[in-house]
C-alpha cells in the first residue's frame, strides 16, 4: 500500500490496522521468547538441558571470577539406570528422570541450577558454595535418591546414584569444569 492510499482511509480504519499490527508482533515475541525458552529446557523433565546448563556455568563462573565467590558443581550418574528401563520399561524410566529432576530441584535454592546434561546424568550448580558444601550436599542427595527411590504402578522402584564434585577454579570453560566433575564421578562409581 502506498502512502498516499493510506491518506485515503479513515482514521478509525488506519488505527484498527495499526492494533492489529501491534497484536501480531506481540505474538510473534512471544512464540520467540517461548521457542528460547524450550531451547534450554529439557523436553523431558523439569531441568535445563545441556546448552542450558552450560550457558548457566558460564554466566556463573564469569560472577564467581568477576566477585570472587565460590561455587560448586556436582555431577550425577544415575547408578543402574539401565536395568530400570530393561526390567519395567522406557516408560518407567522416563517417569524415574522426572522424579529425580524434581527432587534435585526441590532440594536446590533459586540461585542454582539443575540441568538433564544426556541420558542418566545431570549437572547441579551450587552458586556461594564451596566444595565441602558441595560434598555434603552430594551425600544428601544420595542418601535421598536411596531412601525414596520412585513410585512407578503403585510400587516404590529403587534409585541410586554416583556424584562427583568439583570446586569453581578458574576452569577455562564449563566444558573443561564439566569434564572434572565426570572423572570424579567415575572415581565414585568404581570404588563402589
Amino acid at each position: 500500500m502506498s502512502l498516499s492510499a493510506a491518506d485515503d482511509r479513515p482514521v478509525s480504519d488506519l488505527m484498527a490496522e495499526i492494533a492489529r499490527l501491534t497484536a501480531e508482533v506481540e505474538a510473534l515475541r512471544a512464540r520467540a521468547a517461548a521457542a528460547e525458552a524450550a531451547a534450554e529446557h529439557d523436553v523431558l523433565t523439569p531441568a535445563l538441558n545441556r546448552r542450558g546448563f552450560v550457558a548457566a556455568m558460564t554466566r556463573a563462573m564469569a560472577y564467581c571470577q568477576r566477585h570472587g565467590v565460590p561455587a560448586c558443581l556436582l555431577y550425577l550418574d544415575l547408578d543402574g539406570f539401565k536395568g530400570v528401563n530393561d526390567r519395567l520399561g522406557h516408560a518407567a524410566g522416563d517417569a524415574a528422570l522426572v522424579h529425580v529432576a524434581e527432587m534435585l530441584r526441590a532440594n536446590l535454592r533459586e540461585s542454582d541450577s539443575v540441568g538433564r546434561l544426556g541420558g542418566d546424568e545431570f549437572g547441579l550448580l551450587l552458586l556461594n558454595a564451596g566444595p565441602e558444601e558441595g560434598r555434603e550436599k552430594a551425600q544428601r542427595l544420595a542418601d535421598s535418591l536411596l531412601a525414596e527411590g520412585f513410585e512407578w504402578e503403585a510400587r516404590r522402584e529403587e534409585l541410586g546414584g554416583s556424584f562427583g564434585v568439583r570446586a569453581y577454579a578458574g576452569q577455562p570453560d564449563p566444558d573443561a569444569w564439566l569434564a572434572e566433575a565426570d572423572a570424579a564421578m567415575w572415581v565414585r562409581k568404581r570404588s563402589r
